[in-house]
């Protein structure tokens, strides 16, 4: 694996740092935060609000103490350079809220590309034959029906893939009516990613969002390198 510190091939891609643990890692894996006219912060999960934005790689269990301690007020008056901040009592679950939403929006855009499917059997189907690239399944599928599909995806998929998933699906987050109404399909329990650029986007959202609510279900990417860094350089929006 390439290490984008070294390798002059990955060296565009731009990092920023936690400014509550100072882990670097790149803008896609960490949550941007900007600042309102009026003062109150509010997540920016798309990074595209204008302005001076602030980063954090921490699950919400750590983001609601360091709120409940001040330490995110007071690491957000350095970042902004203001002690005009405002921080929500309840700023872990607007984030928890945006990459939900985040996530939910690119599912459905990959969907009316044409680029997953569903229905246990066509996803069997195409699993066996090695044409999906990423797996899902609702929270409430049932047992069977998950340990069925991911031997299917195991047995057609080539040995990196299975390698790359831990040879199963990913579960989600929500029930099979959240997925209906995202794609704007009927009764959808298991969904396959068909296109290997579509699941590496659906992966890269659902990951922060798990990485954000669960802290056992890790950040992409493996192991983040950690250190200092200059917190100036790292909060200016590009």
């Amino acid at each position: 694996m390439r290490n984008p510190r070294n390798d002059p091939l990955e060296a565009h891609v731009p990092e920023r740092t936690c400014i509550l643990s100072r882990r670097t890692a790149s803008r896609e894996e960490l949550i941007r935060l900007a600042l309102g006219p009026d003062g109150t912060v509010a997540p920016d999960v798309r990074a595209r609000a204008p302005g001076r934005g602030a980063w954090i790689g921490v699950s919400r269990s750590e983001l609601d103490e360091a709120i409940a301690k001040g330490r995110l007020k007071g690491a957000l008056q350095r970042a902004f350079k203001t002690n005009d901040v405002k921080v929500p009592d309840d700023l872990g679950e607007l984030i928890a809220q945006a990459l939900r939403q985040a996530t939910l929006d690119r599912l459905g855009m990959e969907a009316r590309s044409g680029n997953l499917i569903n229905g246990a059997d066509r996803v069997e189907t195409a699993a066996r034959n090695g044409s999906v690239h990423l797996l899902i399944h609702a929270s409430d599928a049932g047992e069977d029906g998950r340990r069925k599909l991911d031997q299917a995806w195991r047995v057609g998929s080539d040995p990196e893939t299975v390698a790359n998933s831990g040879g199963q699906g990913l579960l989600f987050p929500e029930e099979r009516t959240i997925l209906s109404m995202a794609l704007g399909r009927e009764n959808v329990v298991h969904i396959a990613l068909t296109d290997r650029a579509a699941a590496a986007r659906v992966l890269h959202a659902l990951s922060r969002w798990r990485a954000f609510i669960d802290p056992r279900a890790g950040l992409e990417g493996g192991d983040p390198a950690s250190g200092p860094g200059s917190a100036d350089a790292d909060l200016t929006k590009e």
